[in-house]
């Protein structure tokens, strides 16, 4: 299904009228991701009784990292096909944190990266977001 999107059951509804990724031939783009749940809670932001949030750059790295290989495996893909990956800080004093997390996923071999800092994302508690470029080529039709 070259050229087309796909929405992943079991992940969070995209906040607006977009796919989490679509393939064009043997490339794949994956949609700005956040560790948002598909409950539409955040992974790396808690609250206490007294709902103090404390949010962790780490954890939503990681999950961040993790939606995308989900969605990667939803369109036939890995982690190892990804080729750009742009990241998406709301704070740059979260880049060594997050830095950190990356290198456990990636190493100098892997996707070449950008790395910005933003004003914010769609919600208060997000600290990341991710879109990457997979290059893999079918193997008969996967999406």
């Amino acid at each position: 299904m070259s050229g087309q999107g796909r929405v992943i059951p079991g992940k969070a509804t995209p906040r607006g009228r977009f796919p989490h990724f679509r393939r064009a031939g043997d490339f794949i783009f994956v949609s700005g991701t956040s560790s948002r749940r598909q409950d539409n809670s955040i992974a790396g932001a808690e609250a206490d009784a007294m709902g103090t949030v404390t949010l962790d750059i780490r954890a939503q790295t990681r999950a961040v990292i993790d939606n995308i290989a989900d969605i990667l495996a939803d369109a036939g893909a890995s982690l190892a096909d990804v080729v750009e990956l742009s990241s998406y800080l709301v704070n740059m004093n979260d880049f060594g944190a997050y830095n950190e997390v990356y290198g456990s996923y990636f190493d100098e071999s892997g996707p070449a990266r950008t790395t910005v800092a933003v004003h914010q994302l769609p919600h208060p508690h997000l600290l990341i977001e991710i879109k990457a470029v997979a290059y893999a080529p079918r193997q008969g039709d996967k999406v």
